[in-house]
């Protein structure tokens, strides 16, 4: 069955280019409420730790980098079928690839810097919400 919980990270590059607001209101518009949400910034031990299923991937220090240059928006969001509506809602990874009218689609300039993060799996979802949350019953 598939949970009503999801995680989100608005990215450096969008917080960067001051469309924070543009995509909440997207993501409240497409049904989502906002359950939880904070402006922070990861360091790079937190950063390594939240993508160590990628350490082995040529990308990885790149990811590393960027996902330390700058604030992050980190938030919980809940909705019926939260984890596959909030994929598609984001598009696909390469904003080439996105459908019109998803978030990438509209805010990500590259796969590498592509705007949002949002949870594959219930399981992860739980898992990266309690990440940025800890101590917080989120799921």
């Amino acid at each position: 069955m598939a949970g009503n919980r999801t995680f989100t990270m608005i990215k450096p590059d969008a917080v960067e280019k001051g469309h924070i607001g543009a995509i909440l209101d997207q993501i409240n518009a497409s049904g989502f409420r906002i359950v939880a949400m904070k402006l922070t910034q990861m360091t790079t031990a937190d950063a390594e730790t939240f993508y160590a299923v990628h350490k082995e991937r040529p990308f990885f220090g790149e990811l590393v980098e960027f996902m330390t240059r700058g604030p992050i928006v980190a938030a919980i969001l809940e909705k019926e079928n939260a984890v596959e509506d909030f994929r598609t809602l984001i598009g696909a990874t390469n904003p080439e690839d996105a459908a019109e009218g998803t978030i990438r689609k509209k805010y990500a300039s590259s796969v590498g810097e592509n705007a949002v993060h949002g949870s594959d799996s219930d399981e992860n979802a739980a898992i990266e919400g309690a990440f940025h949350f800890a101590g917080r019953e989120m799921f």
